[in-house]
């Protein structure tokens, strides 16, 4: 890519492979999407699992990435050398500065880390922090018992009935991306961040 990517997608994803190749070969596809429409990865700096599949196909595919990873998981995760990367102290740098850096997110499978990541930026999504898009995305249901439980908090009263609107699924990088594109093109009005209250029967 010669030309400064237009924005930034943050893609929360596992460090391991999972225990199908159709996982590595979704991130290497989401990898490989991001730089194809010039847009900067911005991941966890690892080179092992779906963290180094994303972040190589994007290299490979000439694209802009950015790993940020603390000073202790350089060697767990396997600092991928061949990417631009901040080393920092601590996960909660780690997790800021991810956040800072993007303006969406795309979460693939992963485990507890990645579970980790997007509540949290959802957490703040619900708090009218940001308005930055979260597509939770794979190609064989991974993410389904997550998202329902997402919609259960709302169907209990637990979280308000306008994030049920911010709950993304996507089942491939065409799907995530246009996805994103459209709440980017959208002009949201703040939404009510009071504790959700229900009338009683």
């Amino acid at each position: 890519m010669t030309s400064k990517p237009s924005r930034s997608i943050c893609v929360f994803c596992g460090s391991s492979d999972g225990d199908h190749p159709r996982y590595i070969q979704l991130a290497q596809d989401t990898g490989t999407a991001l730089a194809e429409h010039n847009y900067r990865l911005v991941y966890g700096g690892g080179g092992m699992g779906l963290m180094g599949a994303t972040a190589r196909a994007a290299a490979a595919a000439g694209g802009d990435v950015l790993g940020i990873i603390p000073e202790f998981l350089k060697s767990v995760e396997r600092l991928l050398e061949e990417v631009e990367h901040k080393v920092v102290d601590d996960m909660a740098t780690r997790k800021k500065l991810m956040y800072e850096a993007a303006d969406a997110f795309i979460v693939l499978p992963g485990g507890i880390g990645t579970l980790e990541e997007a509540i949290e930026v959802m957490s703040w999504m619900r708090l009218q922090l940001h308005q930055k898009p979260m597509v939770f995305m794979d190609n064989d249901g991974y993410w389904a018992p997550l998202t329902d439980l997402l919609h259960h908090t709302i169907d209990r009263g637990f979280s308000p009935k306008w994030m049920a609107d911010d709950v993304y699924t996507a089942q491939t990088p065409a799907q995530a991306l246009r996805l994103i594109e459209t709440e980017w093109a959208t002009d949201k009005p703040l939404r009510e961040i009071a504790p959700v209250t229900l009338d009683k029967m």
